[in-house]
């Protein structure tokens, strides 16, 4: 080779090599997505799926540019071993799900070595999920907002608000994992504030005429909702119901207090969602699931409707107002 086409030859490749890097597209990771057909439809519970899209940006995990997102929904916990077999199908680099134990086990039962992350576990212990929060082992890690004391609490508080409630309707569901030893703190707190509780379960959607019929015939002094995926469904009903029987009520999501519940006590879900993009991270960067700890919630928040205050007919004391983390006028 002569000088001349040797020198050729090299300005070439230099002029390629640029064009050839830049021309590359970064790698995609595929993301599974398995949540409950709310998290989808309801205008709030949609926020929480943007949260955790956030979440991931700040951790440069962009949608259509470094990863793509395999989504699928159910409507009710009995068609979730089907969308969980889909997601498992295409083979994802991690599946990320929400809002309850029934998608969580779904997608366990459906693969053992893709990695999983849940958004919100209620008590994932208890349901077999995880050997510890600390230490996790198998394919699963996340969030969990296992907190059973937080039944007794939002009892104290809803006292607190209204003296004069001395028969409290708490509406609830039991098959909901966790929730029953939510239920057990809340007695034991009423027994000691000598507060009668009126025990009406939810399992489902066509349980509420009755349950809401029962309320509106006992006329008690105020009521506690506790959150699930099947209740949280139904807020706005049961707020409207609460509502029109001048009911003083309380509930765990902060998305009860701004539809019109006089108070709500409990964990900022959209940070577990935003927080549970970190274990996304890792993983994708390597880390084993079953090494990565469980978190819970570092803050929670207690959000009073003055609007509604006001309707009632209440003053909430100042003591209570000074705690609050939101107050809505």
């Amino acid at each position: 080779m002569d000088r001349r086409t040797f020198l050729g030859t090299m300005a070439g490749s230099l002029l390629a090599a640029p064009l050839a890097v830049e021309g590359q597209q970064p790698t995609k990771y595929r993301i599974g997505f398995l949540g409950s057909q709310a998290l989808r439809d309801d205008p709030v519970t949609r926020l929480l799926g943007q949260a955790f899209t956030e979440g991931l940006r700040s951790h440069g995990w962009i949608e259509g540019e470094n990863t793509t997102v395999e989504r699928r929904y159910a409507d009710e916990p009995r068609r979730y071993p089907t969308a969980a077999s889909e997601l498992v199908a295409l083979r994802p680099d991690v599946i990320v799900t929400g809002l309850g134990e029934p998608a969580i086990l779904a997608l366990k039962h459906a693969t053992s070595t893709i990695p999983i992350v849940m958004l919100v576990s209620v008590d994932p212990i208890g349901a077999g999920i995880v050997a510890s929060l600390a230490r996790p082992g198998g394919n699963v890690t996340g969030m969990s907002i296992l907190a059973s004391e937080m039944g007794g609490k939002r009892l104290e508080i809803l006292k607190q608000a209204v003296p004069r409630a001395n028969r409290v309707a708490v509406l609830w569901n039991p098959g909901h994992q966790g929730k029953a030893a939510e239920f057990k703190d809340m007695q034991a707190t009423a027994a000691a504030l000598n507060v009668t509780l009126q025990s009406l379960e939810v399992r489902a959607p066509g349980d509420f005429d009755s349950a809401l019929a029962i309320i509106g015939r006992d006329r008690p002094d105020a009521m506690v909702a506790f959150s699930d995926p099947l209740t949280v469904s139904h807020r706005q009903r049961i707020i409207e119901y609460a509502t029109k029987h001048r009911l003083p009520m309380i509930s765990e999501l902060r998305e009860f207090a701004k539809a019109g519940a006089l108070m709500s006590y409990g964990a900022n879900l959209a940070d577990l969602f935003r927080r549970a993009a970190g274990h996304v991270d890792k993983i994708l960067k390597g880390a084993r699931p079953g090494d990565l700890p469980v978190e819970q919630p570092t803050k929670f928040e207690l959000v009073i409707n003055l609007k509604t205050a006001k309707a009632l007919g209440l003053t909430i004391p100042q003591s209570l107002l000074l705690r609050a983390d939101q107050i809505i006028e």
